[in-house]
């Protein structure tokens, strides 16, 4: 089953349009940067962006904090919402289960589609912007890449420390995937399965900025999502970085419980 959807995943035009997407935007901060040779100060913009003109090898981590506070998430919550109300609009839900496959084994294998289109994502932006920050925008100086502490990172411990990034980055888009899997199960509409999740990030990157809400805080689903800074500091500060870990994967047991629970007992119309 999880290899059917993995083809379908695949073979699907969308999924290649949406990756399009989300490269086509780092692309254009990238021409721009190597075109005007303007970067935004240190402290602005996203991530990494301030340091790229002088070192194009930290552009994946640049390009990937461009996409992760918004893009990154709208397209894991349209392929999470589509995972099962998608199936129940087309009416082909029915003829899924009447074959012998279990409803939990049927939402794994969405989950499991949905994750693998997470780390498909980031490891493709990620590709792309390595080519275009050494293409564009030049390679790391001869001294080595400078941490954000100030001390000097080894090709070795920038390589290691960019692949805990990306692993970080995808841990983060789980609670996102979970709660869209969630809200696939509770409609018929995978629009609004989509929109319900992006309605609940939007929410919680408001409440971030509003000190009344500061006991909630540590348990907002983007709380931690830009905690991949702190594995580029010497020594790492891990804090945030587990306490993001964790979060994400309360999200994902919370909810994909509750998409389990949910599904197993509901009536398919589709």
């Amino acid at each position: 089953m999880i290899g059917v959807e993995l083809v379908k995943l695949v073979l699907r035009p969308r999924t290649w349009v949406v990756l399009g997407m989300l490269v086509a935007l780092p692309t254009l901060v990238a021409v721009l940067l190597a075109v005007t040779d303007v970067a935004p100060g240190p402290g602005e913009g996203p991530p990494f962006l301030s340091a790229v003109l002088t070192d194009g090898t930290l552009f994946p981590l640049a390009a990937l904090g461009v996409v992760l506070p918004l893009f990154l998430p709208i397209a894991v919550a349209v392929l999470g919402g589509d995972a099962v109300a998608g199936e129940v609009q087309s009416g082909t839900l029915r003829y899924l289960l009447v074959r012998p496959v279990g409803r939990l084994r049927l939402l794994v294998a969405k989950l499991v589609t949905v994750v693998v289109f997470v780390v498909l994502a980031v490891l493709v932006v990620a590709a792309v912007a390595a080519v275009e920050g050494r293409l564009l925008l030049g390679t790391a100086p001869a001294t080595g890449t400078v941490s954000l502490s100030g001390s000097t990172l080894t090709p070795q411990q920038l390589a290691w420390r960019t692949a805990l990034a990306l692993a970080y980055m995808v841990v983060c888009m789980l609670g996102v995937a979970a709660v869209a899997l969630f809200l696939s199960t509770l409609t018929s509409s995978s629009v609004g399965a989509a929109l319900g999740t992006v309605g609940l990030l939007i929410a919680s990157t408001v409440l971030l900025g509003l000190d009344a809400a500061s006991a909630l805080h540590p348990y907002l689903p983007t709380r931690y999502w830009l905690a991949f800074v702190d594995l580029f500091r010497d020594p790492i500060l891990w804090d945030d970085v587990v306490r993001g870990l964790l979060v994400q994967l309360g999200y994902l047991v919370v909810f994909g419980l509750a998409a389990w629970a949910n599904f197993s007992t509901s009536d398919v119309d589709g």
